[in-house]
């Protein structure tokens, strides 16, 4: 019996329609930007296994550090107790954010990073006399994770519509900084906080979020004492070409929040940073006053060892410089091969940092378009040797910074394929 046939009696996956019967790719091994399948098919990850694999696969600086931390430290609970791979990992997150970003709290996804964000915010407030501030603005499109805050704060429509009884009240705005501020100001003293992914919004269809409205959800968050949270769960470590995506507005958040690229995706791990301030607001000698929220493998220091070998990668090889030179020469490789600027318009075409994207055009659009079944199946038969996995009607590729130039023109190439696949 294959592996797929074994999966398909045993595992539930997660997104996906098993009913629609599509294969699964049964993967062997991985290395640098490449998978390896059981039949010995090798496959080029241009999403970064779901946008997490940071430096490539079984990258031997965070294989040894693993292996050296798992031979002193394995785990440890993080509640009354410290050890030497978090406060390293903290210090180093600290010094490299945002200036003004002091202290980290630790958990083990993207989805939990927001909701440590979400809940601090509503509990600050709450501790400060001012309960009726438990209301968040998000944008339209917006994607933070399957928690429930989290689903609160990202668009209901596709993903979260059956449960919206059971999801707090947010307000959404376009990505249109005057619509967003005068959202913000009509909300007044019910804002806790206005969440946004900067950069790019990802299960969107890599949808650009322009300094331009960031800067303006600083200004209306400062304007009405609200928190500014910034999801950079996917943007994070320089996919934009900068090591935060906040970088490129020039603007700290009251709390950013951090997974996938943070361990390079080898060990789930997660943290959010706040200003010394918000930690002061929970510091107190009354118990009914601390943060109440962790997680069993809050702190792991195997997740931490790796996360700073990670780091230790991104500054040696200038991770956010070689992602965006990559992006940039698949943009120019897609742009040529698409027929020039006007079809590449058409067709919206856009890039920031590693990250590239364009939309095949449809009535409908999103997640559930009904181009996306055939562009899923364009890339199952035009692109066999590298790894696309389509967001709706939106093809992209998001590589690990492994990826050299010829595998970069790799991806353009199975890309131009697949799009010649569907228009015709």
């Amino acid at each position: 019996m294959t592996l797929p046939d074994r999966d398909g009696q045993v595992v539930w996956h997660p997104y996906t329609q098993h009913g629609l019967g599509e294969p699964l790719l049964p993967v062997a091994s991985a290395e640098g930007s490449w998978l390896t399948l059981t039949n010995g098919t090798r496959m080029l990850d241009a999403i970064s296994s779901w946008w997490c694999c940071l430096h490539g696969h079984a990258h031997p600086v965070l294989t040894a550090a693993l292996t050296r931390q798992a031979q002193t430290l394995d785990h440890v609970l993080f509640a009354g107790c410290t050890h030497e791979p978090a406060v390293a990992l903290a210090e180093r997150l600290v010094a490299l954010a945002p200036p003004g970003l002091d202290r980290v709290f630790y958990s083990d996804n993207g989805s939990t990073a927001v909701e440590v964000a979400l809940k601090a915010a509503v509990q600050r407030f709450a501790q400060d006399g001012q309960p009726e501030r438990r209301v968040f603005l998000a944008l339209e499109g917006g994607y933070h994770g399957d928690t429930f805050g989290a689903m609160s704060v990202g668009d209901p429509d596709p993903f979260f519509d059956a449960y919206g009884p059971l999801l707090f009240e947010v307000a959404r705005t376009p990505l249109d900084p005057a619509a967003l501020e005068a959202a913000a100001h009509g909300l007044g003293d019910r804002l806790a906080g206005i969440v946004m992914e900067p950069g790019v919004q990802g299960a969107a269809g890599m949808r650009l979020v322009s300094p331009q409205l960031v800067r303006a959800a600083r200004a209306a968050a400062d304007a009405t004492g609200a928190w500014l949270i910034a999801d950079e769960v996917m943007v994070g470590f320089g996919r934009t070409g900068r090591t935060f995506a906040c970088e490129h507005a020039g603007v700290t958040p009251d709390a950013l929040c951090l997974s996938k690229g943070l361990t390079s995706g080898m060990l789930p791990l997660a943290a959010t940073l706040f200003p010394e301030r918000h930690f002061e607001a929970f510091a107190s000698d009354d118990r009914s006053r601390m943060f109440f929220h962790g997680h069993t493998y809050t702190g792991n220091p195997l997740a931490c060892a790796v996360a700073l070998a990670s780091l230790d990668l991104l500054e040696a090889d200038d991770t956010p410089r070689r992602l965006a030179e990559g992006g940039a020469r698949l943009e120019a490789t897609l742009r040529a091969g698409l027929g020039g600027i006007d079809e590449a318009r058409r067709l919206d075409l856009r890039q920031l940092g590693g990250i590239v994207a364009v939309t095949v055009p449809d009535a409908d659009g999103g997640y559930l378009s009904e181009v996306g079944p055939r562009l899923r199946e364009a890339a199952r038969v035009a692109s066999p040797d590298v790894l696309l996995r389509p967001l709706g009607n939106v093809l992209y590729a998001l590589p690990p910074a492994s990826t050299d130039e010829a595998e970069w023109d790799l991806i353009a190439e199975r890309m131009l394929a697949v799009l010649a696949e569907v228009r015709t």
